[in-house]
Order: structure tokens, then sequence, then C-alpha cells
């Protein structure tokens, strides 16, 4: 009795083969789902005008923030506050001058690959500056200069990543796209350069015509008198 138990439940070797060569395909597939390249798409223009936006208007806020320090009120010596507020003169020129520029530029040509990468650029250097002043003002300043540089330090921080994520889609759509205007000059080179093939039908016979010969003229024939 256990014996016969035993042999009905015995599953067969070929069940084995088809269930492994199941689960290697759908690996295969899955890998292939993995690693197969992704299409470029063009990032959307809207995205960067409201990033642009968000910009400026941060920008307006923290200039009148800034101008508000009581930096020479910081438990600092002279050097120090007079470095602090260098700081401060350089982000409100940049917030104030530089800047507006830069994003306007960017707002009326989003697909400008130079005008985004000069705005990311300077959202950079304003972001170290802005920290190096933040950073100051926790070791010297009031609390609420520093939640106030805080605060703004990391509104930029955000925004400069967000540009450098804008600048990589960019970069991509466009590398795609030259290289499908590439692929179809080639295509069209070659098409143009490619012998034309004549076509000789070998099974109807070739007929030349005869010139016909020409008989010769004879005079009439004339009664003697």
């Amino acid at each position: 009795m256990h014996s016969q138990s035993t042999h009905a439940w015995r599953i067969p070797t070929a069940f084995w083969w088809i269930v492994a060569a199941c689960l290697l395909a759908y690996s295969w597939q899955h890998l292939a789902a993995q690693t197969a390249p992704v299409a470029a798409v063009a990032p959307n223009p809207a995205d960067v005008q409201n990033l642009v936006a968000s910009i400026d208007q941060t920008a307006q806020s923290a200039a009148q923030d800034i101008a508000k320090l009581r930096i020479e009120k910081w438990k600092a010596d002279s050097g120090d506050k007079q470095q602090a507020q260098a700081n401060a003169d350089s982000v409100q020129r940049n917030l104030t001058a530089a800047l507006p520029g830069m994003t306007g530029a960017v707002r009326s040509a989003p697909q400008d690959m130079a005008a985004t990468f000069k705005l990311y650029r300077n959202m950079n250097a304003l972001y170290d500056v802005m920290k190096t002043l933040t950073e100051t003002s926790a070791a010297f300043g009031a609390k609420q200069d520093y939640e106030t540089l805080a605060h703004y330090a990391d509104q930029i921080d955000g925004y400069r990543r967000s540009l450098a994520d804008y600048m990589e889609r960019l970069s991509a759509a466009k590398d795609a796209e030259l290289t499908q205007l590439r692929t179809q000059a080639r295509a069209a080179q070659a098409a143009a350069v490619q012998p034309k093939k004549v076509v000789i039908n070998d099974d109807q016979p070739t007929t030349t015509k005869k010139a016909a010969k020409k008989k010769p003229k004879v005079a009439p024939a004339t009664n003697p008198q």
C-alpha cells in the first residue's frame, strides 16, 4: 500500500523540464525589459517654465529678507562680521541683478541648452555662498536669522537639482534627435549614389529593319520614226 501511494504522487520528469523552460523564458524576458534602451522623450517646456517662475519668486523674497539681517549684532569678531556682510551683499546682487536675466533667457527659450546651463552654473555658485552665510549665522547669528537663511538655502539647492535633471533629459532628447537626423542623412546619401538598374528583356526577339532596295528607273521606250 505504501509503495502504491508513493508511485501515484510521483511527478514525471517531463513536467519539471517544462517548468524549468518557463522559468528560463520569464527570466530572459525580465532581463530584456530591464536592459532595453528607453526612448529619449523631450522634456515638457512647461516644467522648466514653472521652475523658473519659482526661482524668481524665491529670489525676490530672499533678497528682501537678507536685507533685513542685522549682521553687525552677530556674536562674532569684526573679521567674521565683515566676511558675512560681504557674502550677504554678494547674494543680494546675484538675486536682484544677475539672476533675473538668466531666468528670463531660459523662459524665452526653454530648449536652449546654453541658457539653461548658464542658469544652473549660477545657481550652484549662489548656493555655495548661501550655504557659507547660513553656516556663519548658525555659529554667530540669531536663531531667526539662521532659520531664514537655511530655508532659502534649501530652496536654492532644490532648484539647482531640478535644473540638473531637466538638462539631463534635454540633452538625451537632443542626442536622440541628432542620431535620427544622421541616420536619415546617411540613408538619403546612400540612395543618391546607388546606380540605376537597366532591365533587358531577352524573351522578345530583336528585329532589324532592312533598308528597302531602290529599283533602278527604266526609261520609257520611244517609237522609231
